[in-house]
């Protein structure tokens, strides 16, 4: 018998997926908040760690893995499709060339940053919470969102901006720019904390489901476990 997908799950997956390629789209804009520089990907990549959370929570460690590669693999399939459109040349009516590779083309460095810490950052978030819930028995939901946040959010930043950066800028402002962009991500998640709390529990209502991982295998490469 064929296992049913939840449509509350292919939701939260489709969310977090999109989260991913919007974050990736608008990173090319910088922006300054409270004074602290940061890109325009703030305003929505810690979503997809909101939704990370969730999963996890309510469906396990296994489900949330799914999830992360999927949206790795649409990610990747997006960044493919912008290259190629780059690459194809342009007719003779279209003005904008320069402009459409600026805005949705980045360098084989900072694609490969991206890819690598936000699985890194991805995988962190989902094992901490993973593993919390069983520690603390199901209780204070909480406490494991911000603490699993804010560890996948310093991993996803400090990998990211060694990989990206590090030749062209001192460690000092990478460890800086780490620990801001950490912060500002983590911030978002402790003010929009009541909103995932209410999600959680009216989706466990709602699915029945409420898996703890007490046998999961954590390789990240078991994908077929779900």
């Amino acid at each position: 018998m064929k296992k049913q997908v939840s449509p509350t799950f292919m939701v939260a997956g489709l969310l977090f997926t999109a989260c991913l390629i919007v974050a990736n789209i608008v990173a090319q804009k910088t922006i300054t908040i409270f004074g602290l520089s940061a890109t325009a990907a703030l305003l929505v990549f810690p979503i997809s760690y909101i939704v990370n959370d969730l999963i996890a929570e309510v469906w396990g460690y296994r489900k949330a893995r799914f999830i992360i590669w999927f949206g790795f693999l649409m990610n990747f399939f997006v960044v493919l499709i912008f290259q190629l459109s780059i690459l194809i040349p342009p007719n003779q009516f279209y003005p904008h060339q320069d402009a459409f590779s600026q805005v949705l083309g980045s360098s084989l460095r900072l694609t490969f940053a991206s890819f690598i810490s936000f699985l890194l950052g991805s995988f962190v978030n989902a094992y901490i919470m993973s593993k919390m819930k069983i520690l603390q028995k199901g209780k204070g939901f909480s406490v494991r969102a911000i603490v699993s946040t804010f560890a996948g959010e310093v991993i996803d930043s400090m990998f990211f901006f060694f990989i990206a950066f590090v030749g062209l800028m001192p460690l000092k402002n990478i460890f800086e720019l780490t620990v801001h962009i950490a912060l500002l991500k983590t911030a978002y998640e402790i003010l929009v904390l009541p909103l995932t709390i209410y999600l959680v529990k009216k989706i466990k209502e709602k699915e029945g489901v409420d898996v703890f991982d007490e046998d999961v295998n954590y390789n990240p490469f078991r994908i077929k476990e779900i």
